[in-house]
Order: structure tokens, then C-alpha cells, then sequence
């Protein structure tokens, strides 16, 4: 006779318990036993071989580029997309290496698809030992470039879809050089990150060309075909900005960064703004006056660190806002960001100050 249900489960529950203690143990445990909870699942289902191969994969390679990464949380980072066919000699190739130089310059690491075109300007730029390559394996294309091949920090993927997974996750600001095809997925799939806020505020710089039109044309597109005819709202143009100056998309970059540092929605459902300065009562001022129709109830106060913070004790010093945001009008959040930015005076002093950030930050903003 078999056993009842729920006997059943609770002896296989006890069994991945031990089998997670026997291997040391984790303060997630309850996490990782969901993992294999879910992987046993798939036996009770008779999935196919097929959807257990994704699965296998999927997992592996996440879990390998986690494990790259995890040295590196602390240091910001900036992603460069582009085209794999731009050639050394063109303009948009001397911008991408000029652009990932500079705010390397600055203390970010670079990531880049690891290919040639675009991402191999990027890495020339940023130099091996500051920068990431995040490959995919294809037919026909693309083998790691020279400046990467090699290195500890180059992660192979198979699946686009993990791929993509991680440039959102680990990246803190993305440069969109011209591109193909793949380019184009790539910005699409980050505005949609942040127009329905499922990602943290992150600068967004679209690089032509000196006197290039590549993006303006895009642009023209995207306000002819999406927002005249009301597929997205004229906040959602804020998300991003568009240049052919090296200097402004390096501004667009570490002048996000000058006075705010990070957010998290805490268990009450306000968003908790980190800061580097203090907000004058004059510019909190502005804030609640410029900002109102984004604060579901009462003001943008000033905080110290919330209780739900407590896991993050290397933020506990910087000065914090606090407020109920409606979770709808992400490019007026990004605008906020700008005049939290704009309280600050003067340059960004010195390298980023280290991320501290939480594991998954990236992709669990809202």
C-alpha cells in the first residue's frame, strides 16, 4: 500500500533537506529545496526530453554566470550593444572604443557580447582585465574576440534568452552603439525592463556616429508609429537619451550616479531612494512640488535606513527619500532621478561607490 500524499511529500521534503545539509548547508535553503522541489516535479509530469534539455541548460548556464559575476557585484558596470559586422575603421567602431575607455577611466567595468564589431571596440576600450564578455554560441557566428578569448570573465551561452538575462541583471547602464537585428532586440527588451519598472532605474544612452542618424531615424519611428498613434506615453521617451558626442553619452552614464545610488521598494510598499548627498529643503521642496502626481499618498520625506534594510548594512550611511510611488510613470521616476542628480553639485567625486547590491536587484524592482 502506498503511502498517503502528504507523507510522501514530507519525506521528500526531509530527503532534499538532507541532501542540501550534507553539502553544507545554505542560509537559502529554503530556495535551493524549492529548486529541487520543482526539478522532482518534472518527473511526476513525465516532461519530454526535449523541455528537460532547456531546463538542464538554462540552468547551468545561469548558474555558471552567477558564479563569474559574483566577485565583481560591488563595481559597477556598463553594457555595450552593437553590431558584430562594424568594421575597425568606421566611425561608430572609434566611438565605442573611445566611450567604454572613458568610463572604464571612471571606475566601471564593461560588458560586452564578446563578439567583433561593436563589442570588441568595447573591451579594446575598457582593456581585458576591465571587461566581461558574454558570448553566444551560433552557427555561423560569433567566436569570442581576441581581447576576451581566454579570460576567466568570458561566459558561453547557448539560449539568447539567458544571455539577455544576464546583461539586464548585472549590468548598472547600457550604451546602445548601431546594430542589426540583434541590437535592436537587445534595446527593446531593456526599454521594456524599464518602462514597466521590472528592473532598477538604469541610464539608457543610444551612440551614433558623429553627425550620424542611425538612432535619430529610430527615434523618428518610435515617435511617428508608437507614440503619435498612443502604443507608449511621452514619459516613456524619457527612459532614454540619444547623442553622437562621446562626452554627453559619458555624462548620460556617470551623471546618473552623481548623487543617487540605488532603490528598493520596502515591505509597506514605499520606494526607498539611496542618496550620496543630502537633499537641501529647498530641492525637497521642488521634489514634492515637480513630482506630486507620482505619489500615490502623502510627500517625498527624507528617511534613514527602513528595518527591511537590514541586509544591506554597507548602505546603512547614506542619506535616503521615501515615498509611495505608483509604480506606473517609470520615465517620471527617471526624472526624479535627474533632479535627485541635479541636488548634487559638482562632478561625481571619484570612482562609483561600490554597488553592495542584493543578489537578483536587477530584475526584482517591482
Amino acid at each position: 500500500m502506498s503511502k498517503p500524499f502528504a507523507a510522501d511529500q514530507v519525506a521528500t521534503e526531509e530527503a532534499i533537506l538532507r541532501l542540501i545539509l550534507d553539502r553544507g548547508g545554505s542560509p537559502d535553503a529554503d530556495l535551493i529545496r524549492e529548486i529541487i522541489a520543482t526539478a522532482l516535479k518534472l518527473v511526476e509530469e513525465k516532461a519530454s526530453r526535449g523541455d528537460l534539455k532547456i531546463i538542464n541548460s538554462a540552468l547551468k548556464e545561469m548558474r555558471y554566470a552567477f558564479k563569474v559575476f559574483a566577485p565583481y557585484r560591488h563595481i559597477r558596470k556598463v553594457t555595450i550593444f552593437g553590431s558584430s559586422r562594424i568594421g575597425e575603421e568606421s566611425p561608430e567602431y572609434r566611438q565605442a572604443r573611445t566611450v567604454a575607455r572613458e568610463v572604464s577611466a571612471l571606475g566601471f567595468m564593461i560588458i560586452t557580447g564578446a563578439g567583433d564589431g561593436i563589442m570588441k571596440a568595447g573591451q579594446e576600450g575598457a582593456g581585458r582585465e576591465r571587461s566581461f564578455g558574454v558570448n553566444i554560441r551560433l552557427p555561423f557566428e560569433q567566436r569570442p574576440n581576441p581581447v576576451i578569448q581566454g579570460d576567466e570573465k568570458l561566459v558561453q551561452f547557448k539560449y539568447f534568452f539567458t544571455r539577455k538575462l544576464i546583461f539586464a541583471k548585472e549590468t548598472d547602464a547600457i550604451a546602445l552603439f548601431p546594430g542589426g537585428f540583434g541590437t535592436l532586440d537587445e534595446a527593446f527588451e531593456i526599454l521594456t525592463l524599464a518602462q514597466t519598472g521590472k528592473g532598477q532605474p538604469l541610464p539608457i544612452v543610444f551612440v551614433d556616429a558623429p553627425a550620424g542618424g542611425y538612432w535619430r531615424e529610430w527615434e523618428g519611428f518610435v515617435r511617428r508609429q508608437m507614440l503619435d498613434r498612443g502604443m507608449i506615453t511621452p514619459q516613456d521617451t524619457a527612459l532614454f537619451r540619444i547623442t553622437d558626442r562621446v562626452e554627453e553619452a559619458v555624462e548620460e552614464v556617470a551623471g546618473f550616479y552623481r548623487n543617487y545610488h540605488s532603490s528598493r521598494y520596502v515591505q509597506d510598499g514605499r520606494l526607498v531612494i539611496r542618496h550620496l548627498s543630502p537633499i537641501p529643503d529647498e530641492a525637497l521642496a521642488h521634489l514634492n512640488a515637480e513630482f506630486a502626481d507620482i505619489v500615490v499618498d502623502g510627500r517625498i520625506e527624507r528617511n534613514g535606513p527602513h528595518p527591511d534594510e537590514t541586509n544591506e548594512p554597507e548602505l546603512a550611511d547614506l542619506p535616503r527619500l521615501i515615498f509611495r510611488f505608483n509604480r506606473r510613470d517609470f520615465g517620471r521616476l527617471r526624472r526624479l532621478i535627474d533632479a535627485v542628480n541635479a541636488a548634487a553639485a559638482g562632478p561625481p567625486a571619484g570612482p562609483p561607490r561600490p554597488v553592495a547590491r542584493r543578489d537578483g536587484d536587477r530584475l526584482s524592482h517591482a
